[in-house]
């Protein structure tokens, strides 16, 4: 089943509208098609929904008109300084865009200039900064238990660019191996996010090879997404990151489909 739950639309910062994105869907193929608008953070308004009703009313509006062609499911994407009503929702994707020093919050993936510079609070300490980062996000995802743990290494997005600061660094290695094992007992879906590829960071997605060895090797759930932003990009990159998975030792990914999270093999 061709399915994609991390979807972006023009309610934050995606390209299209929802319905574009749906029909996009459709003539793809997909079985079904779940949007994850970023949750309001009141601390940065530049990502974030600002008219959430009208994103849960649109989306239901979609569900119905296209019920017979595709299952349109009504997710998002919630930051984990911000927590949103979890009844309105179908699922929640749990993502951590930020890390923060008392009421400032410098958000780790805005563009590679300002991750440089946040690496300067820390005092260019990688370290120090994994451990903080993984540890509030592994804080919050036990907590939490969003249905979903989004991109969970997210800082190691521009590790590609200029010079690798966090996958070659065996100190580092081992910190995010330590928490993706405490994230691994909140027993929710990671998924195998695409969107950095998608849009030139990286060659491979997140959470990097070793990560994804270390979910297989401890029994944990993976689901597929392309973390995408326009409607061309519904499954990018899924072929590479289904053989990767492959290789690894993975049988299935988790898709959502009748309102259930069901095996889908590959």
């Amino acid at each position: 089943m061709l399915s994609n739950l991390h979807t972006h639309s023009a309610f934050c910062d995606g390209v299209n509208t929802p319905e574009e994105i749906v029909k996009s869907a459709v003539e793809r193929g997909f079985s079904s098609v779940g949007f994850s608008g970023h949750g309001y953070t009141d601390f940065d308004l530049r990502y974030c929904m600002k008219n959430t009703d009208g994103y849960i009313a649109e989306i239901r509006r979609l569900r119905e008109e296209y019920k017979n062609k595709i299952q349109v499911y009504l997710g998002i994407e919630e930051d984990a300084f911000c927590h949103v009503n979890r009844a309105d929702f179908d699922y929640i994707i749990g993502s951590s865009h930020y890390f923060n020093i008392g009421d400032k919050y410098y958000p780790i993936d805005s563009d590679y200039d300002y991750f440089k510079e946040c690496l300067k609070v820390y005092g260019g300490d990688i370290h120090t900064l994994a451990n903080d980062y993984y540890s509030r996000f592994c804080d919050y995802i036990n907590k939490r238990k969003p249905d979903i743990i989004g991109h969970f290494d997210l800082i190691t997005k521009f590790d590609e660019l200029d010079k690798s600061l966090f996958l070659e660094d065996k100190g580092y290695i081992q910190i995010s191996e330590k928490y993706l094992k405490q994230a691994l007992k909140a027993d929710v879906l990671f998924e195998v996010n695409t969107g950095a590829i998608s849009r030139g960071y990286r060659t491979t997605p997140y959470p990097n090879e070793n990560l994804l060895h270390l979910i297989k090797k401890e029994g944990g759930r993976v689901i597929l997404s392309s973390d995408s932003h326009s409607a061309d990009t519904l499954d990018f990159g899924f072929s590479d990151a289904k053989k990767l998975l492959k290789d690894i030792g993975f049988e299935f990914v988790y898709t959502l489909y009748n309102n259930e999270f069901v095996k889908d093999y590959i």
